[in-house]
């Protein structure tokens, strides 16, 4: 597998009704899915994240409105994909710094997660990150 964080494009059934977009484990995602969970209501200005993970992959979509997927290395350089749409979502490798921006009013974050929680799979502070992955 290959470890870089990418965009993933999800099936879109386009319908004069509205449109409908899915996924399945197995075919478009490259794991096997032990939790989903979405994020909501965030206010204005805050962001989402913060972390990495030892172990778990996730893909991040907006469900609703927008933001940005800030990936931050080692090194401290960042990328910033901006995420818009419902029918693509960012893969994120585990040992892949990451937080949320920029969230739009009534935007809706979906993560599906290789993991169930666990505490133990945070990675919190950059410093630590930063000697984990050297």
């Amino acid at each position: 597998m290959d470890s870089k964080p990418r965009i993933i494009n999800f099936p879109k059934i386009i319908d004069p009704r509205g449109n409908l977009t899915f996924f399945e484990s197995n075919n478009q995602i490259p794991f096997e899915i032990a939790r989903v969970f979405w994020i909501y209501d965030v206010p204005s200005g805050e962001t989402r994240g913060g972390h990495a993970y030892y172990e778990q992959e996730e893909i991040i979509i907006a469900l609703s409105g927008s933001f940005d997927v800030v990936l931050t290395n080692s090194d401290g350089e960042f990328i910033k994909v901006n995420l818009s749409r419902p029918n693509y979502g960012i893969y994120l490798s585990p040992k892949t710094w990451r937080h949320m921006e920029n969230l739009s009013t009534n935007s809706v974050a979906l993560h599906i997660s290789s993991k169930i929680f666990t505490e133990e799979d945070y990675i919190r502070d950059f410093e630590s990150f930063k000697s984990i992955v050297n």
